[in-house]
């Protein structure tokens, strides 16, 4: 299984990203696919979670400004994180919980927002 993470980078406050995360070896529509973050110092946070049957979960502090979604042609999951903010920066990492519970990890993409 691979996870390749990316599309992080430097954005302005108020700006937007699109983050994808692009799998390898486990299909993303039939298990659970996830976006995490760690800022430096702090432990990896849960951001955002989409089941097998499209339910979606977010952090409070990304509700109504980020939006996961998969695309299963592309066997692909993003993050579509609008009206960023500077406590956004952090390490993005993508993930997949299988139906089986093992859990795989992507590379971590780096995002920074600059006030």
């Amino acid at each position: 299984v691979q996870l390749q993470a990316y599309g992080g980078g430097l954005v302005q406050a108020g700006g937007s990203l699109r983050l994808s995360c692009a799998a390898s070896g486990i299909t993303v529509s039939i298990n659970t696919g996830g976006w995490y973050r760690q800022a430096p110092g702090k432990q990896r946070e849960m951001v955002a979670t989409i089941s097998s049957s499209r339910n979606t979960n977010y952090a409070d502090s990304v509700k109504g400004r980020f939006t996961i979604s998969r695309d299963n042609a592309e066997n692909t999951v993003y993050l579509q994180m609008n009206s960023l903010k500077p406590e956004d920066t952090a390490v993005y990492y993508c993930s997949i919980r299988s139906i089986g519970l093992s859990v795989y990890w992507g590379q971590g993409t780096l995002v920074t927002v600059s006030s």
